[in-house]
């Protein structure tokens, strides 16, 4: 597990931009965090990277939304998992369809969407307890690869970019 501190919106799109460039299609993201923790900044940051159509916008009532790619590279699959109430809700999704051509970013899978793939990332963002409440505020993520595919080293080298 890798953990950071981001310090603002802007590094926590830059964090995203970064970790772009180690996804491919199949490829699974969860984000986990409270309410206004940066979850989809983070995807507007992947989603930067990934080259792919944006607005990048919370799909909260949507549930779901496609972001085709501009330069030929997989699209990115946005999946706010809020409103779900368990597994056949996210099974009416059908993100199996897309799932392996696509990079799928689900917020809100935590404990959801882990059956999706064997193999992901698993983001948690936290505030930091030592900061007030605000938008401003400190990050911690933490970063875990599920799998062969997502080892630490790999992550390093993606992240230091």
């Amino acid at each position: 597990m890798i953990e950071l501190d981001v310090v603002s919106a802007d590094e926590m799109a830059s964090l995203g931009t970064r970790l772009a460039k180690s996804l491919r299609a199949g490829d699974l993201v969860l984000l986990g965090g409270a309410l206004g923790a940066g979850k989809t900044t983070l995807t507007q940051g992947l989603g930067d990277g990934l080259g792919v159509r944006g607005p990048i916008t919370s799909p909260t009532f949507v549930i779901a939304r496609v972001h085709p790619s501009l330069v030929d590279g997989p699209p990115l699959v946005h999946v706010d998992a809020y409103r779900l109430s368990g597994w056949d809700e996210l099974e009416d999704i059908d993100l199996e369809a897309t799932l392996d051509e696509a990079v799928t970013v689900v917020e809100w899978g935590e404990g959801l969407a882990e059956g999706l793939a064997g193999e992901r990332l698993e983001i948690h963002i936290d505030r930091s307890a030592h900061a007030g409440h605000g938008a401003g505020e400190p990050r911690r993520v933490r970063i875990a690869g599920i799998g062969i595919r997502w080892d630490d080293a790999q992550l390093r080298a993606a992240l230091s970019v």
